[in-house]
């Protein structure tokens, strides 16, 4: 199972140099060719080893479209809109989640004891419904002028993606890039790109830190430690599901209201509240309906907050000439910590061996004073980004 995560950790580290070398559109296209190859190769395995191999490679496809698909959306969005677009992204996530779980439900059977193997395969449809479909987008208008400086064609997409003046946008792209440009080969962690690298790892880190794949990986796991059957398991694992994917809409339409910061302290106050809550209550051992009504404000908080605002800040805060570069790093940090969390939880949670395996309160008391930290982090250090032009922040964010 684990395959799929390290291969993620990959794409993501890797992700951003096919996308500045051969575009954002072509980068997607094979995003959509892994997939496809992905869900194939998993239902068609004769073995544990080529089953691992294609979970490998829909990871890297997994990892590489969380570094591209933001920047994409980021760089073809107005000002005004850039926001809710890009939260899109952890939207359809989101949902796409609820479709497994819910395309699994109906396949359940489908074959016999091979059912596995239709649930998996069934991926491929929609994976070569999205490459088809990805040939028909244009491509980056910043990439086309920041790294191959074709300002006819980036005008043309500019004019069909609605932009009210495209010469003017082509120009604001232009002095933006000649305002930081000391040459195309200086690195993504040269001093200037200080700040901007800082936020990045930052918002990855609190992210992970928050305890989200901790609780969402390990469901009814948890619930389970309170008394929950299998059954009553499952079912509270739909309503966490549920609940992420409407807190999620919510975040969608408040990100270009309330702005990316305003969301964080919101949901950085939901975090400290729920999961000291979640901690008291197995301290306490009190009822399953307490516990699972603060485990679910956890999921709300964290759907309005960082699952809204993590891939549309990093998207944004970095210039033109590096920001596929600059998403890949803030990818791979959250996407390293997302595997390093899920390789140490049995390590506390383990029913038997585990270090909190009896009672596993001080885990989401560690998780409550993290997201202290960040809520301290938000307020000093992050800046707001709403409304402004990907080339205003440019100015803004890199001294």
């Amino acid at each position: 199972m684990s395959m799929a995560l390290w291969g993620t950790v990959l794409g993501a580290l890797i992700g951003g140099i096919p996308a500045e070398k051969f575009g954002r559109k072509k980068t997607l296209f094979w995003i959509g060719i892994l997939f496809a190859a992905s869900a194939l190769g998993t239902a068609f395995a004769p073995n544990p080893y080529v089953f691992s191999f294609f979970r490998f490679i829909g990871g890297l496809g997994i990892g590489v479209s969380s570094v591209v698909a933001p920047t994409y959306i980021s760089e073809i969005s107005t000002s005004a809109a850039r926001g809710r677009l890009t939260a899109m992204y952890q939207f359809n996530i989101v949902f796409g989640i609820l479709v497994a779980f819910i395309s699994n439900y109906l396949l359940q059977g489908v074959g016999g004891s091979a059912d596995w193997r239709w649930m998996l395969g069934v991926l491929a449809i929609p994976s070569i419904i999205y490459t088809i479909m990805v040939v028909g987008v244009p491509e980056s208008p910043r990439w086309l002028i920041s790294i191959k400086n074709n300002l006819v064609q980036a005008k043309n997409v500019l004019s069909q993606l609605g932009a009210e003046n495209p010469e003017q946008e082509v120009n604001n792209i232009i002095a933006a890039n000649a305002a930081i440009d000391k040459g195309n080969n200086e690195s993504i962690f040269s001093a200037k790109y200080k700040t901007v690298l800082w936020l990045a790892f930052f918002v990855a880190f609190f992210n992970q830190w928050s305890g989200i794949n901790f609780i969402l990986y390990y469901a009814p796991e948890i619930l389970s430690r309170i008394g929950l059957g299998a059954k009553e398991s499952l079912a509270n694992s739909i309503a966490i599901g549920g609940t992420n994917l409407i807190f999620t809409f919510v975040g969608l339409y408040l990100i270009d209201r309330l702005g990316r910061k305003i969301l964080l302290i919101i949901g950085s106050l939901g975090y400290i509240i729920s999961l000291s809550m979640v901690a008291f209550a197995f301290k306490t051992e009190a009822n399953s309906v307490f516990l699972m009504t603060f485990l679910l404000m956890f999921i709300a908080s964290h759907a309005i907050g960082q699952g809204a605002v993590i891939w549309v800040f990093i998207a944004e805060i970095f210039p033109n000439k590096v920001r596929a570069l600059g998403q890949s790093f803030g990818a791979s940090t959250h996407w390293v910590f997302a595997a390093i969390i899920t390789l140490i939880t049995p390590v506390f949670l383990d029913k038997d061996h585990g270090i909190y395996g009896e009672n596993p309160w001080p885990i989401f008391a560690f998780f409550a004073f993290m997201m202290v930290l960040q809520l301290i982090w938000v307020l000093s250090k992050v800046p707001e980004t709403k409304g402004a032009s990907l080339e205003e922040l440019e100015k803004k964010l890199i001294k």
